[in-house]
This record gives structure tokens, C-alpha cells and sequence, in this order.
């Protein structure tokens, strides 16, 4: 895991290393150990790099790397998990290395198929090849974006960079988008739904995941999205068991290539579904021999710390060291201009804060990557307001099966459930459009494909991407890398060929990784009513002096009111909202 820069000029004027140099010393904290930087002979393009060694930690893995004699020159930020099995591959086909790293194999399976290349590879990256011999920048971001890459380009030059803060060094000018920052404080947007490469700021672009840019020399730019998922009628044609067996298949081998490292591993504990079926599935893998370090933020004296759940996975893991954080609000108020700074942009509640302590308590233990469960609510329904998707898709399109899982969740669910049948919203007008349709043999206001539509757009539109942003920040602020089993291209593919009733069944979420986890994991912890995500108490957090007094200077200078009630419900409030805005105006 690492960081990039790199200044493409096609006007004439010469990259100098003194501004790439610039671009690196901002991000020291994504790769502390060593750098990097190159011109190529005409001084037309040049690249920058932080090391934070995971793979082969040798010399020989140093970036910016060359092959083909020069031809090609990349500077990468990410893994790719599935590189051994790539290297035999190119082995096989005459390609020669010099080392044991994943950056030199992509590199030759870049020489071998061009951009085709990244439908091979497993993996979080975002990287930039040149080609000498084409005068051609290549650049590239994984499926999901769990690694950011941002760009700015004028009439002379394109430069790129992992985080934001890298271009204000060398004299771009830091411009806030107002209209974005005002949609935040009204509404709570931490990003632009209407087109995802908008930042914050007005001159600074993101790729977006799974897309590609081409640009040549002259400045011109080719643009292309290389996967998505898309919305087709599952295809899985097997009974429950067999999708078992094949789901856990692919998840292990995702925790299996995940593990791959030159450095300790590690994971995160939330004590939930996905992050205790993780650790566990490790705690397999590894056997008695290999100690498998977890970390965990508590909450002292809240009703939402989950320190009982994290208990029943330790006690039943064979080989385990558990350590945990204990964030307060003394440690909100000294962390939270830190968190700020390295987040570049707004973020949506006080949990980025708990898991930045965990980013800090893996780097105080020397633990170097760990393993997360992010990415398995989007693509397994794991939040309540999906189930009731579920419910109002079935009442229009099976009635049959409505009238099953609708008793079904309501039996579970109890005063938690947030559903209200749609025959009780049903208005008389709404009521004879329905049966109108009916005779008319015409589609129903919701369809069929509903929930599967917005599954895809979270897991790969912009719910899941904030999140991603989110914990890339807080990992690599602490030099410590990120990975996530669930965001197997490979896994997340088979889970949406399955039907809907996989996924969600009998009141249960995530129905799926449940089965098919329900003899590996304690049942308490399988078989959770609850979810609580990764909520802090951020209501005794936001109601010290010293942050209040911070919202009321933020109020006046909006000329916003604050909240009436401090003692607010929601975590993405308007008196956050206030906090949040007066940091990044």
C-alpha cells in the first residue's frame, strides 16, 4: 500500500522533480518507508511515489518501476492479491522478473494485454503506467474504489494523486465548491449523486471505481468503465445448499489470497455478522500455530457497545489476541482535527472517528494490515430499509410470498421493525390504479428487479465508495492497510446471480452468509437480531463545551441554526453537519 503523484505536461514546460517532491512529503504518512521519483528523458512526464512495504520488502520492489527496457513505467498504490497465480501464468508465456512483487507483475500483464489486463486482476489498486514507445498515460482504479485516485487537468498539463490534499503544494488553487458544501449542511450529501468524480473542491476530479483514463500527449483523454454488475434475472439455477457451499468457497478464497503478505496481518472485531465470520473464517485458516491479532473500539457505559459479541468470537477462536480501544470524549476532541485533515472531505459521523482509533491501535501493536467486513451490507441486503424494499416489491409483484415474509419479519423484527404493509399506505386512488394494472397486464409502479436495483447501485454507486473513502483515509493516516474479502469481484458476482430470497428470507438479512457461516460461527453471533453497525456515542461527544462552543461558531458564521434538540437521534445531524462544515470552509 502506498501513494502516488505524477505531472503529465503537454505545453512544453518541463516537470521538475522539486513539485513531485512536494506531492510525495504531503502524503509520508501512506508510505513511510522510502520514495521514489522519475522524469523521463524529455522531462514531458514525471511520477512519485511513497513505499509502505507489504510484498517482497526488498530494494528490487521499489517504485516507480520499469520494464520492457524502459518502455514502461508505473507508479502503483494497492495489491493484487491474485499475482501469484498471474506470475506462473506470464512464466509459462516467456516474461521474465526480478522480483517478488506484485507491482512488477502487473506491469507484464500490462506489456501482454493493455487495459484488457484488469479484467485478470483481484484486487484494490489505483496505478499509472506510461508507455514510452505510444507517448500514452494509462490509468486505472479498482472495481469498487476501495483506492482513491484524483486528477486535475488545464489546458497545459494532467496531474494525479492519491489524496487531495497532494495538489495545494504545488500551486493549484484550493477553491471549496459552495454548492457542495451547502448540500451538505442541508442535507447531509458527502458526495455529488449526480456525478461521482466531483470532489469538494471545484478543480479536483476522482476516478471513479472500475473505470480507466487514457491520456496521450498532446492532453486528449479516453474515458471507459471496464465492469459493472449488471441487472439481469439471476442466473444461479441451484437450491440453497449448493449456493452454501459456493459462497463459502469464494469467501475463503478471498480471506485465503487476502492473507498473502510479507508483513503481520490482522483484523478488525466489531463483534457483528460480517467482521466475526472473517475472523473466524482466519482463525481456520491458520490453525493453532499462527496467533491472529483483532482489534475493537468500546464504549464505556453505552448501551451499543458490542463488547459481549466481540467476547463470544474470542472465546471461539482456537488461537486469539484481542486488543481493544477505548475512544471518549477527551479522545474525540484530540483526534478530530487530525481525522479532519486526513479525510480532505466532509464525512458523515462521529464512527470515523472510533475507527480511526482502531488504525491507531493496530499501529501501536505493529500489526500492518488488517482485514474488514465493509462491503457485505450492500450486496447481501444487510440494512433493515432494504427488507422493507423487499416487502413492497413482493406485495405488487407475489402476493403470495408477501403474505410469508411479511409475519415472518414482523416475528423477528418486533417493535424494531420499521415497516408499514403497503395495503395500510395504500390510499383508495393507489388501491384502483394497482388492480387496474392488473387486469391491464401492465408493471407495477415497483418491479420485480427493485431490491436488486438498488443492491448494485449501493454496492457499486456511491454508498459503498463514501465508506471506502472513509476508511482509506483513516488506514493510511497510520500507515496501516485495509482489506476486504467481501469485495471479491469474484463473490460479488455469484451473490448477484442469486435470487432475492437468498439473500432475504423469513425475516432474516443476509440469509446467505448466515447458512452458510451458521456451523462455523457461535449461534448468538450468526443468528443476531440486531444491528448496530458501528455507532458511537456521539451525542455525549458532540455535547462537550469545547464542541459545542465549536457548532455555535459555525452556526454564526452560516447563519444556520443549530439543532433546537441537542439530544438528537440521528448521527448525520445537523449540528454534525455544522461541526464538519466550519472545519473544511
Amino acid at each position: 500500500m502506498c501513494g502516488i503523484a505524477g505531472i503529465l505536461s503537454f505545453s512544453g514546460e518541463k516537470v521538475d522533480t522539486a513539485s513531485l517532491r512536494k506531492m510525495t512529503d504531503a502524503i509520508q504518512h501512506r508510505g513511510p518507508d522510502g520514495e521514489g521519483h522519475w522524469l523521463n528523458s524529455e522531462s514531458n512526464i514525471g511520477f512519485g511515489h511513497r513505499r509502505l512495504s507489504i510484498i517482497d520488502l526488498s530494494s528490487n520492489a521499489s517504485q516507480p518501476m520499469h520494464y520492457a527496457d524502459g518502455r514502461f513505467t508505473i507508479t502503483f498504490n494497492g495489491e493484487i492479491y491474485n499475482y501469484i497465480e498471474l506470475k506462473l501464468q506470464l512464466i509459462k508465456e516467456g516474461y521474465k522478473f526480478h522480483s517478488e512483487s506484485d507491482t512488477e507483475v502487473l506491469l507484464a500483464l500490462y506489456m501482454q494485454k493493455g487495459p484488457e489486463c484488469l479484467n485478470e486482476l483481484d484486487g484494490m489498486f489505483s496505478f499509472a503506467i506510461w508507455d514510452e514507445q505510444k507517448q500514452e498515460l494509462f490509468c486505472a482504479r479498482d472495481r469498487f474504489g476501495e483506492k482513491p485516485f484524483h486528477y486535475y487537468k488545464d489546458s497545459g498539463k494532467f496531474i494525479f494523486a492519491s489524496e487531495i490534499k497532494q495538489f495545494w503544494p504545488i500551486g493549484i488553487k484550493k477553491i471549496i465548491n459552495q454548492k457542495r458544501l451547502q448540500d451538505f449542511i442541508s442535507l447531509g450529501h458527502t458526495d455529488d449523486y449526480q456525478n461521482m468524480e466531483n470532489s469538494f473542491y471545484d478543480s479536483i476530479k476522482r476516478l471513479d471505481a472500475a473505470s480507466y483514463i487514457i491520456i496521450s500527449h498532446n492532453g486528449s483523454i479516453t474515458k471507459k468503465k471496464y465492469w459493472a454488475i449488471e441487472n439481469t434475472t439471476p442466473t444461479f439455477s441451484g437450491n440453497l445448499e449448493e449456493a452454501k457451499r459456493e459462497f463459502l468457497s469464494l469467501f475463503t478464497d478471498s480471506i485465503r489470497i487476502r492473507l498473502r503478505s510479507d508483513v503481520p496481518v490482522g483484523s478488525s472485531l466489531s463483534g457483528g455478522l460480517d467482521s466475526s465470520s472473517i475472523v473466524m473464517l482466519i482463525d481456520r485458516l491458520k490453525g493453532n500455530e499462527l496467533k491472529q491479532n483483532t482489534f475493537s473500539a468500546r464504549f464505556k457505559n453505552f448501551s451499543k457497545d458490542e463488547g459481549k459479541h466481540i467476547e463470544e468470537v474470542v472465546k471461539a477462536c482456537k488461537n486469539i489476541e484481542v486488543h481493544y480501544t477505548w475512544p471518549d470524549e477527551d479522545y474525540f476532541l484530540n483526534a478530530f482535527d487530525r481525522v479532519v485533515y486526513h479525510q480532505d472531505e466532509p464525512f458523515g459521523s462521529a464512527s470515523i472517528v472510533a475507527q480511526w482509533s482502531v488504525m491507531e491501535l493496530a499501529k501501536k501493536n505493529n500489526v500492518t494490515v488488517l482485514m474488514d467486513g465493509q462491503g457485505a451490507d450492500e450486496q447481501l441486503a444487510g440494512y433493515l430499509p432494504y427488507y422493507t424494499r423487499y416487502l413492497d416489491q413482493l406485495f405488487y409483484n407475489d402476493k403470495k410470498k408477501y403474505f410469508q415474509e411479511y409475519p415472518a419479519y414482523n416475528k423477528i423484527l418486533g417493535q424494531a421493525s420499521p415497516h408499514i404493509p403497503l395495503y395500510k399506505r395504500e390510499t383508495p386512488r393507489m388501491k384502483v390504479g394497482r388492480y387496474k394494472r392488473i387486469l391491464l397486464n401492465q408493471s407495477m409502479p415497483i418491479g420485480s428487479d427493485d431490491l436488486q436495483k438498488k443492491l448494485i447501485s449501493d454496492t457499486t454507486g456511491e454508498g459503498l465508495k463514501i465508506l471506502l473513502r472513509y476508511a482509506d483515509r483513516n488506514s493510511m493516516a497510520h500507515s496501516r492497510e485495509v482489506r476486504l474479502p467481501f469485495l471479491s469481484h469474484k463473490l460479488v458476482e455469484f451473490v448477484f446471480s442469486l435470487p432475492d430470497e437468498f439473500k432475504l428470507h423469513m425475516g432474516w438479512t443476509k440469509y446467505i452468509l448466515r447458512r452458510s457461516m451458521e456451523e462455523i460461527l457461535p449461534p448468538s453471533i450468526c443468528w443476531r437480531k440486531d444491528k448496530i453497525g458501528y455507532e458511537p456515542p456521539q451525542e455525549n461527544w458532540l455535547n462537550t463545551p469545547e464542541i459545542q462552543l465549536q457548532i455555535q461558531k459555525s452556526s454564526q458564521f452560516f447563519n444556520i441554526p443549530t439543532e433546537e434538540n441537542s439530544k438528537v437521534s440521528y448521527v448525520n445531524s445537523k449540528n454534525w453537519r455544522l461541526l464538519l462544515a466550519h472545519k473544511y470552509a
